[in-house]
């Protein structure tokens, strides 16, 4: 359960809110009781989750744009402050995987673009929520990482690297607001089993893939009064360490 210096009604912002753990968190966060705003690409798709959810016209707000986009990102962030006045959490879960293609035959654009989803859009969002986390004195920001950061694979050099370079950035984010109050940790995984495979068809493939729920219940830890002690972490949930 996430304290949210002391809110009763903490405010949540999760990007990348319609990808299967983006729907699972805003589930397990809107039971905590937190007011959220979901951030996505479609605005039909975010106002069936919310649907889906049955969330109160006053305990959400959507958050339509390319988080790329320094201006996008900081209006969206305004969007949530104009309808809650705060966040107390950033849970950063935009998705978007490019590979299959060997590192000689890789064309700029699609570093560009992975660059673009994985560090443009965490740069633009930490720098937007920071300054009002180290106001209040509390705060929490999430991010989902890859394995691959640390066990690099063939052809997928684009990927890692932008993931890699997200890494770092929130791991020194995370240094550099020691004694604020705020947090800022990584979940790293493989593969998220939104089918749930692992159980129904167990692999050798999907034995170090990660569940929602299990996602989720490593974020809620996180953003726990409980999980305080921790930042700057990055927590494997692939079996693998």
């Amino acid at each position: 359960m996430i304290d949210g210096s002391s809110a009763t009604q903490p405010v949540v912002l999760i990007t990348g809110a319609t990808g299967s753990a983006g729907r699972a968190a805003a589930a397990a966060f809107a039971r905590d009781g937190a007011r959220l705003g979901l951030a996505g690409m479609d605005q039909g798709r975010l106002s069936a989750l919310a649907a889906d959810l049955r969330l109160a016209d006053d305990a959400w707000v959507p958050v339509v744009g390319d988080l790329r986009d320094e201006a996008v990102a900081a209006a969206a962030v305004e969007t949530v402050l104009d309808r809650f006045e705060r966040v107390d959490v950033l849970l950063h879960l935009v998705g978007g995987w490019t590979g299959g293609t060997a590192l000689a035959d890789l064309d700029s654009a699609t570093l560009d673009d992975m660059l673009g989803r994985h560090v443009w859009s965490t740069f633009n969002m930490t720098r937007a929520v920071i300054p009002g986390m180290i106001e209040r004195g509390w705060g929490r920001i999430v991010a989902i990482t890859s394995s691959t950061t640390a066990r690099p694979v063939p052809r997928a050099s684009a990927y890692a690297a932008a993931k890699a370079a997200q890494e770092a950035m929130l791991r020194t984010l995370a240094r550099e607001v020691v004694g604020a109050g705020v947090t800022v940790n990584l979940i790293s995984v493989l593969t998220i089993d939104a089918a749930r495979e692992r159980e129904s068809a167990p692999s050798a493939k999907n034995a170090t893939w990660t569940t929602p729920e299990e996602i989720v219940a490593t974020l809620r830890f996180l953003c726990s009064p409980d999980g305080s002690a921790v930042t700057g972490a990055r927590i494997p949930l692939d079996r693998r360490g």
